[in-house]
């Protein structure tokens, strides 16, 4: 992966595609394929991708690619694990779940799931101190 000196809110699905070294018709494929990845879309219409949705592109990008599963397994495990306990998958941070001020109230449901994750890992990390 291509690491960016500057981390954005968002990304355009060209950016992403540099980034993560996949061509845009297999991101918007990947769309169709996966419920974890859906990308926003801006007022024109253009996707506009997240740190967290970079993330599971990568995993996916992993599950298929290099672990060499089908498109069902690599749903499956998808499905089981939060992207944070996939073995060896790229580590979130802490501001990967970060929400953009031009969120929407539809948007909070997954702001609060974001929030309890954080305060979970934050809970698991203090408990191991």
């Amino acid at each position: 992966m291509k690491d960016l000196a500057i981390k954005k809110l968002y990304y355009s699905i060209s950016e992403v595609s540099k980034i993560t070294e996949m061509e845009q018709y297999v991101l918007r494929y990947w769309e169709t394929e996966f419920e974890q990845l859906k990308p926003q879309k801006n007022r024109a219409g253009n996707r506009i991708y997240t740190n967290k949705d970079i993330q599971i592109i990568l995993q996916i990008k992993s599950l298929l690619r290099e672990k060499k599963y089908t498109i069902e397994g690599a749903k499956k495990i998808l499905a089981d694990f939060s992207p944070e306990k996939i073995p060896g998958e790229v580590e979130p941070t802490l501001f990967d779940s970060t929400s953009s001020i031009m969120s929407t109230k539809k948007e909070k449901p997954s702001l609060k799931k974001d929030l309890e994750e954080i305060k979970s890992f934050l809970e698991t990390i203090h408990s191991k101190l």
